[in-house]
């Protein structure tokens, strides 16, 4: 037996002469569904394989000396702009608020729609040249024992308490506008400290005198709050921020607001080797209501806390030779079990029309 008669012998796919083979329609159907079956199993594994997934991996944090972006999207339903403030307060206890910061207000209308803009940054600045001069929003600082006398709202006693008219004018200005219905949408972002702290969004900003000449007590301040979007960095494929979307109403009550966050560092590693730095958060809530003998006003704290931990999310990317294998085994497996089921037709039906030997000898 010669050299290419050996070779012949190894062939496992022997083929029939032409004469020999006979076609079907029950076979021509199965080829026809193998064929589907093959092409729709086959994009799939396509698909899974261009599709990318994650891996993720811990690791300590050892950023040091980096700012730490708070994007805040927020609006206030019941509380004019211009007594809403926003402060922020790292562990040492240093105000960043008039650093790096970038906050607007917007005034809306009691159907939500926006009737002015403010930008806080400016705000903050004319407040603490207030300071300097020893004036908060217009209002003179007075002498303790004066401090505790109740202020009726006429202009004359105003004016006999030492305020000026730039609070008169203010003063009536948020009256009205509490009136109104206005409410104010704050948004923008804060750089702070990289270390634990609180920012918060409340009538702080305002002399108590003057508040309290407007609310009449800190019973009838109403924070209630919608929060549309709280990150503390950009956002990534698959990123949830647990408060997004966040709405709380309060009626015919008053109280405060703190949501505790917990920060953990996160890197995103795209397919590309692009790297974005940004962090995902947990929470949990707690309300305290108010009552007419609180020293305090209310407001909505987000008091953070930063994790040691960094989290590195990695995109990647299935194998070629992974995709080989699974695409082998789902067409080979497919093509085998239309083989056999075409067989079984075949016999089946060949079964059903073939007349039976007794019948042939009648």
């Amino acid at each position: 037996m010669g050299f290419k008669q050996t070779i012949k012998s190894l062939d496992a796919f022997p083929r029939a002469e032409e004469h020999l083979l006979r076609k079907t329609q029950s076979g021509a159907l199965v080829s026809i569904v193998g064929l589907v079956i093959i092409a729709t199993l086959f994009f799939h594994e396509l698909t899974y394989y261009l599709t990318t997934y994650t891996v993720n991996q811990m690791s300590i944090d050892l950023k040091r000396g980096e700012t730490l972006p708070i994007h805040i999207n927020m609006t206030f339903p019941s509380l004019p702009c211009d007594v809403l403030s926003v402060d922020a307060i790292d562990m040492s206890g240093k105000h960043e608020v008039d650093l790096d910061t970038n906050i607007w207000k917007l005034r809306l209308n009691s159907h939500g729609h926006i009737i002015g803009t403010e930008y806080l940054s400016d705000l903050v600045e004319k407040e603490h040249e207030a300071h300097k001069h020893g004036i908060v929003l217009g209002v003179v600082h007075l002498p303790h024992d004066d401090e505790k006398e109740h202020h009726d709202g006429s202009d004359k006693k105003l004016h006999a308490l030492g305020f000026d008219q730039e609070a008169e004018n203010m003063i009536k200005k948020v009256k009205q506008a509490l009136v109104d219905g206005e409410g104010c949408r704050v948004y923008g972002e804060l750089d702070v400290q990289r270390v634990a702290g609180n920012f918060h969004i409340s009538v702080h900003g305002l002399n108590i005198y003057v508040a309290q000449m407007i609310f009449g007590g800190a019973t009838h301040v109403n924070v209630s709050h919608m929060i549309h979007d709280l990150s503390f960095g950009p956002k990534y494929p698959g990123l949830h921020n647990p408060l997004d979307g966040t709405v709380r109403i309060l009626h015919e009550t008053s109280g405060t607001f703190k949501y505790y966050i917990k920060i953990v560092p996160t890197e995103y590693r795209y397919i590309s080797k692009e790297v974005l730095p940004t962090n995902q958060f947990s929470v949990s809530e707690y309300f305290s209501p108010m009552n007419e003998f609180d020293r305090t006003w209310p407001a909505v704290y987000f008091l953070y806390d930063l994790s040691p931990i960094t989290v590195t999310i990695k995109e990647e990317r299935r194998s070629f030779l992974h995709f080989i294998t699974r695409l082998c085994a789902v067409l080979g497996g497919t093509f085998a079990l239309t083989g056999m089921l075409d067989r079984w037709m075949f016999r089946l039906l060949e079964g059903l029309t073939k007349p039976s030997p007794r019948g042939a000898y009648r």
